[in-house]
């Protein structure tokens, strides 16, 4: 398997992880500031980052403005478990080569923009975005009380570990 399908898998099963040890009502708790936002808005943002590699659009672009947002996802722990799976299994079995060219759609804060990608470069994207939020559901779950056991979860595999830097 490729190395940057491999990664991202490794990456999204932390996902299955915090949805087999979270309640709904943690989940979905919007009460930790300073953006109250909820670990299901989080889990439902990175999945539909992947959602939208996986949706090329009529002119073969990749629209990552496009997300589906859905509701149900960021508020239960069994339809996100179910769009969790349907992503690893489109991961599973993608057929698209790395280094082929894709048009990709973004805002990065000026408005849409196309910018040009190899589905490696997206892909490898799309598993740092994950683990990014995932350092920011490591906060809320410190607020909430929420313990996870993953010394790893949320930090980037190039962040020094604390006895590398003494």
């Amino acid at each position: 398997m490729n190395i940057i399908i491999h990664s991202t898998l490794k990456s999204l099963h932390k996902s299955q992880i915090i949805l087999e040890h979270l309640s709904n009502s943690q989940f979905c708790d919007t009460s930790v500031p300073p953006y109250y936002s909820s670990i299901g808005t989080h889990i439902r943002h990175i999945l539909d980052f992947y959602e939208c590699i996986f949706n090329m659009n009529s002119n073969n672009r990749i629209d990552l403005t496009n997300r589906s947002r859905n509701k149900e996802v960021e508020s239960d722990c069994g339809c996100a478990k179910d769009y969790l799976n349907a992503i690893v299994e489109k991961l599973k079995s993608a057929t698209f080569s790395m280094n082929e060219s894709v048009v990709v759609i973004d805002d990065l804060g000026l408005g849409k923009t196309e910018i040009a990608y190899t589905y490696g470069s997206l892909l490898a994207q799309a598993n740092s975005h994950t683990i990014h939020h995932y350092a920011i559901i490591n906060y809320i779950f410190d607020s909430l009380g929420v313990v996870i056991i993953d010394t790893e979860f949320g930090y980037n595999p190039t962040t020094p570990k604390k006895s590398e830097l003494n």
